[in-house]
């Protein structure tokens, strides 16, 4: 059997005729640049967030710079994040001159520690950026009364988590802006690049608009040094006819992660999800194990797909050596670095896939015992 870690052919396959229905509309169109189709995407997207404002971009990336940027962070500005994440939670904060400041995370759960952050915060502190790692929602409530307490923005990295809740609300829609990634591996992924910001806040909303189009609110009149940051016309069309099916995959997601639980349990470390109410929508299923190389080899001589997030984390990267962070600061990311492996989990995973899944590790973890 060949289980890969994603397959998004199955995926294409099941929805094609409409898929390329959208494109077809849109080539007919001839409008392929911030269209309708990027404009109802936006106001959905918006509205299923519960928020005001949806602002299409480039890609997850951009969404995240873009609104740092919009809220004039820069040199000399510290953001608090989590060092057990993707790169680019911490690059867009570094390339517009503001320093990343890493809190470890939760053990069980991977997500940041909030009750670490206050520690960290300083007279340079100007935001706090969760992120939602692996579609699970950070302690929203927590942490806001903290943003409020030391007047910090707040972030939110979504971009592994659309359609994620925080008792009972989306996220993206607690702190002062919320970003996606579209990019194509994500619950919600087109067939290339592509992101969105969402927020409720309409000065930042119409700041973020003109930097997105080389700053500029009038064509060719600038106003600001901006970006080239723009949905593409194509990939919103995609993006509205895989969006309707969003939550019944998200679903479908929690369903095989919750039967990965049940029949892994006591075998290898289960992910853990956090006590507060919440829904967690598995943009990857992530357990822990000793000998992970080996473990991962195994399962590809049976076929089977895995994937590790992350090897390093954020504060060892070798870019981030001037932070003066060594090994052993930020324990828990780092043991999380050295023993995660991500099994395969989409909508439309069968049963027989992940029954032949669960043996090849039972009889992986029997034998080592």
């Amino acid at each position: 059997m060949n289980i890969p870690i994603l397959d998004l052919k199955r995926q294409y396959h099941g929805i094609k005729s409409e898929i390329n229905e959208a494109l077809e509309r849109v080539m007919e169109s001839t409008h392929f640049i911030l269209g309708p189709e990027v404009k109802k995407l936006e106001e959905d997207i918006a509205k299923y967030c519960g928020v005001k404002h949806g602002i299409g971009v480039a890609n997850g990336t951009d969404a995240l710079e873009l609104v740092l940027r919009a809220l004039e962070i820069g040199e000399g500005d510290e953001v608090i994040t989590t060092p057990f994440t993707f790169f680019a939670s911490a690059e867009v904060v570094s390339k517009l001159g503001a320093k990343p400041v890493f809190v470890d995370i939760d053990k069980d759960t991977y997500l940041i520690d909030v009750d670490k952050i206050e520690e960290k915060i300083t007279e340079k502190t100007k935001a706090i950026m969760p992120v939602h790692i692996f579609g699970q929602a950070c302690d929203m409530e927590k942490l806001m009364k903290l943003a409020d307490k030391y007047k910090l923005y707040v972030i939110e990295d979504s971009c592994q988590a659309i359609g994620s809740e925080y008792e009972g609300k989306k996220v993206s829609s607690f702190g002062i802006a919320g970003c996606f990634s579209f990019y194509p591996t994500k619950n919600l992924g087109g067939y290339g690049d592509g992101g969105m910001i969402v927020t409720d806040n309409d000065e930042l909303v119409n700041r973020i608009r003109v930097l997105r189009a080389h700053g500029s609110k009038i064509k060719y009149y600038h106003q600001d040094i901006g970006y080239n940051s723009r949905l593409d016309e194509m990939q919103a069309a995609i993006l509205n006819v895989k969006f309707k099916y969003l939550d019944d995959w998200n679903k479908q997601r929690r369903k095989h992660a919750y039967r990965y639980n049940e029949l892994l349990s006591g075998c290898v470390k289960t992910p853990k999800e956090a006590a507060y109410e919440q829904c967690h929508i598995y943009h990857q299923y992530t357990i822990e194990v000793r000998n992970r190389d080996e473990f991962a080899k195994l399962l590809k001589d049976k076929g089977i797909g895995t994937m590790i997030y992350y090897p390093v984390p954020l504060h060892l990267q070798d870019v981030y050596k001037d932070l003066g962070y060594r090994k052993g600061d930020l324990p828990y990311a780092e043991a999380a670095c050295d023993n995660v492996i991500s099994l395969p989990i989409s909508p439309e995973m069968t049963t027989e896939e992940q029954d032949y899944i669960i043996a090849e590790i039972k009889r992986y973890m029997g034998a080592k015992q």
